[in-house]
């Protein structure tokens, strides 16, 4: 049963600032820019639909840097690929499971992406005019994507859309209570000072990697 290791307040701020002091949030940790721009907003939602999967997280990882890799690094490029490429870039980077499934669900995603929004999905962010719950909704309706998805995206989209905060994962939500910081998306906000979305994001993200490594005890000092 999970326990509280971290108890003054001053001391969960303390490991707070020290876990998001790269300043860099899980996907920028692993290689995927985090900017407000078309291509890297779909970089991360299509990571987020891989990382959603049952798995090695880092099969994930892999799969999302084939794909960016092989030159489909925006919804408009993603779409115009054919299926039977996607599914072998995906079968190469160790993809897992229903393959052929997931490469119809990518080109679904992408071109939906692509009729809805241009390919944009700050056009999405306009639509929804900014209200965190219709952008979620918005997410929603794209093929492939969940709850769960949303939240993954959102987990980093949230240092760029900054209404969408206070936003945290099941993953960084059990380091968080494992930790003793917290146990809501709330409380970690508190601990990261107020409206600060992007350095909440750092904090978000680096308690999802804690969490998917097994890093407590790196992060704790206890075995």
């Amino acid at each position: 049963m999970a326990t509280s290791l971290i108890t003054p307040m001053e001391d969960r701020k303390r490991l707070a600032r020290r876990l998001a002091g790269s300043g860099r949030g899980f996907a920028e940790q692993y290689g995927f820019r985090v900017t407000n721009n078309p291509a890297s907003l779909f970089q991360v939602l299509y990571l987020s639909v891989l990382l959603a999967r049952r798995g090695d997280f880092r099969r994930a990882l892999d799969g999302a840097r084939a794909l960016r890799d092989e030159g489909w690094d925006s919804a408009a490029r993603l779409a115009r690929s054919l299926h039977q490429d996607r599914v072998r870039v995906l079968r190469d980077s160790g993809q897992r499971g229903d393959v052929d499934a997931l490469a119809d669900v990518l080109g679904d995603l992408a071109r939906t992406v692509v009729e809805r929004y241009r390919g944009d999905l700050r056009r999405l962010r306009a639509m929804a005019h900014h209200d965190p719950a219709r952008e979620r909704a918005l997410l929603d309706e794209l093929p492939g994507v969940d709850d769960q998805v949303v939240d993954l995206f959102l987990r980093e989209a949230q240092a760029l859309w900054r209404e969408v905060a206070p936003v945290a994962d099941r993953r960084a939500l059990t380091a968080a209570r494992r930790l003793g910081l917290g146990r809501s998306a709330d409380d970690l906000a508190g601990l990261a000072g107020g409206g600060e979305s992007e350095r909440l994001a750092w904090l978000v993200g680096a308690l999802a990697r804690v969490d998917l490594e097994h890093r407590y005890a790196e992060v704790t000092g206890r075995p």
